[in-house]
């Protein structure tokens, strides 16, 4: 497929696709729940980092459109795409992983947070394996001093694609459970100790999955 053509296809790809999730969402019954810590952050302009599994993406895009968080998407084939979804929801994007990319991942989600933005990175992407916490995001805040905050989403019924983080698609009207952990700050000395910490974002999932199913 030559270029333009190919280029035109995603455009078009990424206008249905924002519009289906806007379409969808409208008949979402979202329920939030321990959020305090993040309104309060708000509240004193403190950026988190948002902390979520790829596979719950989409819900997740949902519930923080039009907030001008700026995501971390990879730079592999399937990223240009993403990328202009998440822009149409009202998202900043920054483009690379831990795995490609990533000193230019890691200088334009520093310029962000200094500008005063949410960052959300997904730890197990952009390739997996599912659920499995990979320490870009540690790195990402011990650089910039910005804590970091995991959210999870439980819908009542959706479908799973056959994809390595079984995507998940809420269906209409189903019921959709959102919840945070508590913040979570790096101490280390450097880069490479920051990266030996994760069991901290481990713990952090496993909180606010434990959260959502209250």
């Amino acid at each position: 497929m030559p270029a333009d053509a190919h280029g035109r296809r995603v455009i078009w790809l990424a206008r249905f696709g924002a519009w289906l999730i806007r379409a969808l969402g409208l008949t979402w019954r979202m329920r939030i729940s321990h959020d305090d810590v993040l309104r309060r952050c708000r509240a004193n302009g403190t950026p988190v980092i948002f902390l979520l599994w790829h596979g719950q993406m989409l819900p997740l895009l949902y519930t923080h459109r039009n907030e001008g968080v700026a995501v971390l998407i990879s730079e592999h084939a399937d990223g240009e795409l993403v990328a202009q979804i998440a822009r149409r929801l009202g998202f900043a994007t920054v483009r690379g992983s831990t795995s490609r990319g990533a000193a230019r991942a890691l200088i334009g989600m520093t310029r962000a947070a200094e500008g005063g933005s949410d960052l959300a990175i997904t730890p197990d992407g952009p390739r997996g394996p599912a659920r499995s916490v990979a320490p870009g995001a540690l790195i990402v805040s011990h650089r910039t001093g910005v804590p970091m905050i995991a959210v999870v989403a439980s819908p009542s019924s959706c479908w799973r694609l056959r994809s390595w983080d079984s995507f998940v698609v809420p269906r209409p009207f189903a019921r959709i459970r959102v919840a945070y952990s508590d913040l979570v700050y790096v101490e280390a000395s450097d880069s490479h100790e920051a990266a030996t910490q994760l069991k901290r974002v481990e713990a952090a999932f496993a909180l606010a999955e434990q959260r959502v199913n209250d």
